[in-house]
């Protein structure tokens, strides 16, 4: 926790609400995403109990379970999910632009432009919290190896149609979640907390309902007060207020009214399938309105300026699985080999340092506490003295005096960089340092070509010019070999690659 959002708990704490941590919103909000509350059987993660989903507040769909323990009817709930679901999943795979990107051509080894299709929009998730993207992620993994019946027409228990389709889309959402700065599947308490800071512990604002009590408490309570009675209070019959944000249930809830009506349901006594599910709908629809009340608070923020490039790269993921689907192409494997898993590991380690500068870029309150961490400063410039480099070609190479009351973290020939009014980024280098926040700084780039820089490259005496110690746009490492290229000591060369086969059915499958 950096010192701000310390401060910013602290305020909180004293004025009895929720303050901001964020100006602007640094996450991608569809004008429709898909709301997904899942609630899944108590001991059991992987058996549904129900879920309500929907694109609209007042239009919700609500699939529930009569009894989760049973193989059949856990089946055809996830049968009715992914024909819900599906649906929203596909809609912008028609929809395309023509891009151009470079591409080696294999024959020459040259760079060859070419076009390419990119979906126009990509399908959102959203979900109350991070157990709910896990929950995602558990059910793609573990429906994406099912086989139909029109695949093994010998299966004892084949999937309904269209459900190891859910499940690859559904594992490519969840594996999206881990690259930082992905919009395609988001939890609600992770984007409300990235905005605000409360008065209570980090663990506390995974309760969704004490997250909201603390940001909008009622007139007349504190956001401590609202936050209780959102995680204790109870109504006459002993169930939550407000029940928890799925997938988990309530012990008491279990206990005093869900197991009883499933047991009258296996008894056969008549109306109890509609118990259990107006039972579960009660659990659900709490979450439901505080999905779309955290939606609305997030849409008042105005979204930050490399947000559209981040949810650039989260269409061009969508396009791709959609173009490996229709390729026909075998699901997604349990374990990737050596070279796909340090490639991922790379890349979202990238993308981790790129979001933290873009943020910081984007916001002054975020670019607030890397200037409080050393990693950055304003300064004033106090002069600007023309120089060249030595060379048959001489560039200009301006030395800028600048005076800073921040306190950054440098030594002599530490690199900066700023960014420029016309946009992308120049580099500096510190000379020396001069006197008390005095610093000597000497542009080495983003000035042109010709001999006299270009017009703005070179800030002006008064200016007041951000410097980072960070790179705006952080390079990835060093290449890695081809699969088939892979040694052996590293789990290569791997042979082709097949469709894996669907776990053996055992006698624990079938009750």
């Amino acid at each position: 926790m950096s010192l701000l959002d310390a401060l910013a708990r602290m305020e909180a704490v004293a004025c009895g609400r929720a303050r901001p941590v964020a100006t602007v919103r640094h996450r991608h909000l569809a004008e429709h995403p898909l709301v997904l509350v899942p609630l899944t059987t108590a001991g059991e993660n992987g058996a549904p109990l129900g879920v309500m989903l929907g694109t609209e507040p007042s239009a919700p769909t609500i699939l529930t379970v009569a009894q989760p323990r049973d193989r059949d009817l856990r089946f055809a709930f996830l049968g009715r999910l992914a024909e819900a679901v599906l649906p929203h999943l596909e809609s912008c795979q028609d929809e395309v632009e023509l891009v151009e990107r470079k591409e080696t051509d294999p024959e020459s080894g040259k760079r060859v432009t070419v076009e390419t299709e990119l979906c126009t929009d990509a399908p959102q998730l959203l979900v109350p919290t991070g157990p709910g993207v896990d929950f995602v992620r558990l059910l793609g993994r573990s429906t994406r190896f099912r086989r139909t019946a029109e695949e093994d027409p010998e299966s004892e228990h084949p999937a309904p149609p269209r459900l190891p389709l859910l499940g690859r889309w559904l594992s490519h959402y969840g594996e999206r979640a881990r690259v930082p700065g992905s919009s395609l599947l988001l939890s609600m308490t992770g984007l409300l907390t990235r905005h605000w800071a409360t008065g209570q512990s980090q663990l506390e604002d995974q309760h969704l309902g004490a997250l909201l009590a603390w940001l909008a408490p009622p007139e007349g309570a504190t956001g401590a007060e609202a936050a209780l009675r959102a995680e204790l209070g109870r109504d006459g019959r002993g169930r939550l207020l407000v029940p928890p944000a799925g997938p988990a249930t309530d012990p008491a809830f279990d206990n005093e009214l869900l197991a009883p009506a499933l047991t009258r349901y296996d008894r056969g006594v008549p109306g109890a399938e509609e118990e259990v599910h107006e039972l579960v709908a009660t659990q659900l629809r709490p979450t439901w309105e505080a999905m779309w009340e955290g939606a609305g608070m997030l849409r008042t923020l105005p979204e930050a300026e490399h947000v559209p490039d981040r949810w650039r790269r989260d269409r061009q993921s969508y396009t791709h699985h959609r173009d490996r689907l229709r390729a026909a192409e075998p699901p997604q494997p349990r374990k990737d080999d050596a070279v796909t898993a340090a490639r991922k590991l790379a890349m979202r380690e990238q993308r981790q340092a790129e979001l933290e500068a873009q943020e910081a870029l984007d916001d002054p309150l975020v670019m607030a506490v890397r200037r409080l961490a050393g990693e950055a400063f304003f300064a004033e410039v106090l002069e600007v003295e023309m120089a060249y480099s030595q060379g048959k070609r001489p560039s200009p190479r301006p030395l800028v005096t600048v005076h800073t009351q921040d306190a950054p973290l440098l030594t002599d020939g530490d690199k900066l960089h700023r960014r420029l009014p016309e946009g992308g980024q120049q580099r500096a280098e510190l000379v020396e340092m001069a006197g008390p926040g005095e610093l000597v700084l000497r542009l080495v780039n983003g000035m042109g070509r010709a001999k006299e820089p270009a017009p703005g490259t070179v800030p002006r005496k008064g200016d007041l010019v951000c410097w980072t110690l960070f790179e705006h746009a952080p390079r990835g490492g060093p290449g890695l070999p081809e699969p088939e290229e892979t040694p052996w000591t590293h789990g290569g060369p791997p042979g082709e690659r097949s469709a894996e086969r669907p776990d053996p059915v055992t006698s624990e499958d079938v009750l």
